[in-house]
């Protein structure tokens, strides 16, 4: 039996190009599946809390909950209403968003300012990073009769204690975005001989954006967390001074009134966070787009 010849294997080897099957053919090819999310909906963001108003009022309605335990959500609108007409209520508003408002401008100012000296200094993170993870061991409660007892019980301590509780979160995320950046950067910044200050603006910043405006969120959040302890010391207004005023005298209403003003406040002030970090950090493709 003869051996096939080369012209013969080299023809056998031959892959012809066929032609792209028909879309509806069943050859066609699979479609790629999309791993990324949809493109968002516009107010989607307040789906969860809208189904959480209304498993309150479904359960409130049919008498599931206890109105003794947590009155219904209209009665958190009646309430809200009246205290509005009476003017109590946007009056401490007001109080209570100047004092979360300036704590939280001092404190993430602060961590950012600390942040930059201990993330692109050796020594400013020997000497700044290792007292700030020692204080993070303590708890901002225990500080408190020591923050009393150093600046009393007026508006500058209260003012200091939301400082300082926004100021971990920030430095945090922000030392931590700093350290992360990539030492590819940091070559190709001193090959093109750039100084500390352009290396800072050009190449820093633009790396510690989405740390920072992370920590920012949970700063925010933490403004509003602390507002709520320091304004049951000692205050005259505010919206924790009015929820201590009515747990006294035994108002429930008034009592869920504050807590949905702090429930709303965290969740706007998150809301308002995370539009300006769309918008700042619109050049970065993600899976949130």
């Amino acid at each position: 039996m003869n051996a096939p010849s080369f012209d013969t294997i080299v023809a056998a080897e031959v892959v012809l190009p066929q032609e792209p099957a028909a879309a509806g053919s069943p050859s066609a090819a699979p479609q790629v599946r999309r791993l990324g999310l949809d493109p968002p909906a516009r107010l989607g963001w307040l789906l969860g809390p809208a189904l959480l108003v209304f498993y309150w009022a479904v359960l409130s309605a049919t008498g599931w909950l206890d109105p003794r335990i947590l009155p219904a959500p209209w009665t958190a609108v009646t309430t809200g209403v009246e205290l509005i007409r009476e003017g109590r209520l946007q009056e401490n508003l007001m109080v209570s968003a100047a004092r979360a408002g300036a704590g939280l401008l001092f404190g993430a100012a602060a961590g950012v300012a600390l942040a930059l000296a201990s993330g692109l200094s050796l020594m400013g993170g020997y000497l700044i990073d290792g007292v700030v993870q020692i204080k993070r061991g303590v708890p901002i409660l225990a500080l408190i009769p020591f923050m009393v007892l150093w600046f009393g019980i007026g508006e500058f301590m209260k003012v200091t204690v939301i400082a300082v509780t926004v100021f971990f979160p920030v430095y945090i995320h922000t030392h931590s975005a700093l350290r992360a950046i990539d030492i590819k950067q940091v070559e190709l910044a001193e090959t093109l001989g750039l100084s500390r200050l352009q290396f800072l603006r050009h190449v820093a910043l633009g790396a510690t954006l989405p740390g920072l405006l992370l920590g920012l969120r949970f700063g925010v959040t933490a403004a509003w967390l602390a507002l709520v302890v320091v304004e049951q010391l000692n205050a005259t207004s505010g919206i924790g001074y009015m929820v201590t005023l009515a747990r006294n005298y035994a108002q429930s209403d008034v009592m869920l009134v504050g807590l949905v003003v702090y429930a709303a406040l965290g969740l706007s002030s998150d809301a308002a966070v995370r539009l300006l970090e769309r918008r700042v950090l619109s050049w970065r493709r993600t899976l949130a787009r």
